[in-house]
């Protein structure tokens, strides 16, 4: 078959071929960018889309005569999606694209039809490219670049349909995050250590990322990374499966985090700087294990107050919270360290936060590494509470999200690693951003390592979730079974043997279909794509 009539259809990509093409993005990089920043603006990262399709345009702008052997050999790597979902229709260059290929291939007998045999052209047409902007001068000739700031003009909501991988019957398995047809696009997963939690966390992101990164509505995420793993200098490569690179990797340990946690309450009512006050010193009375009474709260609360009209309501520091909370106390017991004092002085001590944003959490992607924090301690607790805390205070002041017949925008994830050390007091800020945040395109990803977690008498998380994914578990507990499934008797044992059986990388889901009509398992098994 001639080239005349196919139409672009991958399958694959070509084994290694996200490192071979590192070195042109690099240069590229070098080339656009400056040699330094100020803290408030962070460096220009190309998209390995936008990498791929430079080579592309490159490689298949060389008039050297095809062969239909230059390419026969290469090995193709299947397990991970080839690439984004945006790379041949962003702006409709699908078009321009085989238009190219016809030409340049015109006289090339192949298996067009097969996705395989386009996987091996685009390919070695991307490879191509490399080879021709690695010689000298070349990459200069080519390279007429301006950085674009913000969202991309046009474009339609992109289909945010997750593949992480197969069910039993090798039919591919998607998670619908983003239609209409969903009441809400949260996700928890509940996995034991060593279940494969932290390779399903980073294909939700890739598949994410993928799918919008590049669209004129990029799904951007923050991750509390609580092992360290995802921040670790020997997995720096991970960063390319989600569109990032090191600058979104962020660790309180080395220098403050760069943005202030406070609310700026300018123009905002008395009553609501009441509210938030309190709010926050039942946090801060929380995310420390010593006992902090009830009158030590109330004063806490009231020198948040006082610390905000001081500061003419503009967001304050811990630092000013100590130093109203002392003046309130009695004279005798300035001098005395108590519960709340402590607390905050290894807040300050610890000097976590900037006092002003130098960046947008919402508008770009974050990682922040915890992994040298007590994971039940209070800076750490201190770090996700007051993060989250301000980005329930961003998303009161988003318009509400883009909608089409179809689907919704979905603006930003928050992903909770080890989420069990945030569940087990009334964490409101958490509470708000599920319950309030969906209208405002936010989603959050919560992982535990025991089901139990998600169910306190605070919170039920299980009820507010789209996509409980349950993992091999060390305990496994009925009632979240029998809440989850709708089950009883044989069927409850039934899914007790599975969960106890699944292997590292495996899930069990809810089989929504079966359930309601009453036919069925009521649950899938999904073996997981392998990414890291």
């Amino acid at each position: 078959m001639k080239v005349d009539d196919f139409k672009i259809n991958i399958a694959a990509s070509i084994e290694g071929l996200n490192e071979r093409i590192l070195d042109v993005k690099t240069l590229i990089e070098q080339r656009i960018n400056l040699n330094e920043y100020s803290d408030a603006v962070r460096p220009v990262v190309l998209t390995m889309s936008t990498v791929y399709r430079f080579c592309l345009l490159v490689g298949l702008s060389d008039k050297t005569q095809r062969r239909i052997d230059d390419f026969a050999d290469y090995s193709m790597k299947v397990s991970n999606t080839p690439y984004a979902t945006t790379f041949f229709t962003k702006n409709q260059i699908g078009s321009l694209f085989e238009a190219l290929i016809k030409m340049r291939y015109h006289d090339i007998e192949g298996e067009w039809t097969q996705k395989s045999f386009v996987s091996r052209v685009v390919g070695r047409e991307i490879l191509r490219g490399r080879e021709i902007l690695l010689q000298e001068g070349i990459l200069d000739e080519w390279l007429y670049y301006s950085p674009l700031k913000g969202k991309h003009s046009g474009g339609e909501i992109p289909e945010l349909n997750l593949r992480i991988g197969m069910y039993d019957d090798e039919m591919e398995a998607k998670l619908d995050i983003n239609s209409r047809a969903i009441p809400n696009t949260q996700i928890l997963v509940a996995g034991a250590t060593g279940s494969g939690k932290s390779n399903l966390l980073a294909v939700l992101l890739r598949e994410i990322r993928s799918a919008s990164s590049e669209t004129s509505y990029p799904v951007n995420f923050l991750l509390f990374d609580y092992k360290g793993e995802f921040s670790d200098p020997a997995n720096v490569a991970w960063l390319n499966h989600f569109d990032a690179d090191t600058s979104c990797l962020l660790n309180p340990m080395e220098r403050p985090l760069p943005f202030t946690p406070f609310k700026d309450f300018v123009g905002k009512t008395q009553n609501e700087l009441n509210l938030y006050s309190s709010s926050m010193a039942t946090a801060l009375s929380a995310i420390d294990s010593t006992r902090i009474s009830a009158n030590m709260s109330d004063t806490l609360s009231r020198a948040i107050i006082e610390a905000y009209k001081t500061n003419g309501l503009r967001p304050i520091t811990f630092q000013m919270i100590l130093d109203n909370y002392n003046k309130l106390l009695p004279e005798k017991k300035r001098e005395e360290t108590d519960s709340v004092k402590s607390v905050l002085n290894q807040l300050i001590r610890s000097n976590l936060f900037s006092e002003t944003d130098k960046i947008d959490l919402v508008n770009t992607c974050n990682i922040i590494n915890l992994g040298q924090f007590e994971k039940n301690g209070p800076i750490a607790k201190a770090i996700v509470y007051f993060v989250i805390s301000k980005l329930n205070n961003i998303y009161e002041q988003l318009p509400k999200q883009d909608t089409n017949a179809d689907r919704v925008e979905l603006r930003h994830f928050t992903i909770i690693d080890e989420a069990h050390y945030m569940l087990g007091f009334e964490n409101k800020p958490l509470q708000n951003l599920i319950a309030v945040g969906r209208n405002k395109g936010m989603s959050i990803i919560l992982a535990t390592q025991n089901m139990a977690s998600f169910k306190s008498g605070s919170f039920d998380f299980y009820a507010n979730a789209q996509y409980p994914l349950i993992m091999k578990q060390q305990t496994i507990d009925n009632q979240v079974i029998k809440d989850l499934f709708g089950v009883s008797g044989s069927q409850l044992e039934e899914i007790r043997k599975e969960i106890a059986s699944l292997q590292k990388g495996e899930l069990i889901i809810k089989n929504n279909e079966a359930v309601l009509l009453g036919i069925g398992k009521p649950y899938k098994k999904i073996k997981v794509s392998h990414l890291i």
